[in-house]
C-alpha cells in the first residue's frame, strides 16, 4: 500500500491513485474481495478515453512505495509492452529524478511509448533483454537494491505464464532475488506470472514480490491461491 497523500493530487487511495481519478465499478459481488480484471478494465476505459491521468497517478504511487521500501541504491526495472510497463517506466523516471541510478530492461519488442519517452528524458538507459545473456542479467540484479516488476498486468487475457524473453529474464534473476541480501522486489499491480482473477501460477518462473502496489481495485489473484 502507499501513503495517504499523493503529491499534487489531493487525497489518495491506498492503491496510490487519487480518489477523484478512480472509476466506479459496476454493482455486483466482488471476486474473493477483489474485482475481475475485465471489470477493472471496463471501468477505467472511459476515464482513459477522456484523458484522465490514471497512469501518471499510479506511477506516482508506485514510485512513492519504492522510495519507502528502498530509500537508496540502484534500481532495475523490468518492463513489458503494455500499460503495466508504462506505469513502471513513469515510476522509473521519478526515481531517476531523485538521483537514483536506474536501468530498464525491456522484455518485449516494443514498450509503452509515452512512458519510454519520459524515462529516456530522465536519462535512463532502456536495454532490450536479448542484448544481455543470463550472466549479464544476474549481474545487473546483484548490483541493484530494488527490482521493479512491470512485465505483465491485468491486460493479460491468456495464460499468465511468462514466455520467451520475459521468462528468460525472470529465470536469470530468480537466484539473485532469492539470495539473502538480494534486491527487494516490488511488483506493479500484480506479480508477472500470477493469474489476476484466480491467483494461479501455471509456471513457477515468477519473481517473488516483497511488496505489490496494486491500482484501481483489489485483484482476486492477490487474495487467493499461490498469489497471496
Amino acid at each position: 500500500m502507499t501513503g495517504p497523500d499523493a503529491p499534487g493530487e489531493g487525497r489518495a487511495s491506498a492503491d496510490g491513485r487519487a480518489l477523484s481519478d478512480r472509476p466506479a465499478l459496476a454493482d455486483g459481488p466482488a471476486l474473493a474481495d477483489g474485482y475481475a480484471a475485465a471489470d477493472i478494465r471496463a471501468a477505467e476505459a472511459p476515464l482513459l478515453a477522456a484523458g484522465a491521468q490514471l497512469m501518471r497517478v499510479a506511477a506516482a504511487g508506485l514510485a512513492r512505495v519504492c522510495r519507502r521500501e528502498v530509500p537508496s541504491g540502484a534500481v532495475l526495472v523490468l518492463v513489458g509492452a503494455g500499460n503495466n510497463g508504462g506505469d513502471a517506466l513513469l515510476a522509473a523516471a521519478e526515481l531517476a529524478r531523485d538521483g537514483r541510478e536506474v536501468r530498464v530492461i525491456r522484455t518485449a519488442s516494443r514498450v509503452h511509448e509515452a512512458g519510454a519517452a519520459r524515462a529516456v528524458a530522465a536519462g535512463i538507459p532502456i536495454t532490450p533483454s536479448d542484448e544481455l545473456d543470463d550472466a549479464g542479467l544476474a549481474a545487473l540484479g546483484r548490483e541493484s537494491a530494488l527490482v521493479v516488476d512491470g512485465i505483465l498486468g491485468i491486460g493479460t487475457t491468456a495464460s499468465p505464464a511468462l514466455r520467451g524473453e520475459a521468462r528468460r529474464v525472470v529465470a536469470a534473476l530468480l537466484p539473485v532475488v532469492r539470495d539473502a541480501g538480494g534486491p527487494v522486489v516490488v511488483a506493479c499491480d500484480i506479480p508477472s506470472g500470477v493469474g489476476c482473477d484466480d491467483g494461479r501460477v501455471p509456471d513457477p518462473t515468477v519473481l517473488p514480490a516483497d511488496v505489490t502496489v496494486t491500482f484501481g481495485a483489489g485483484k482476486p489473484g492477490l487474495l487467493r491461491g499461490p498469489g497471496r
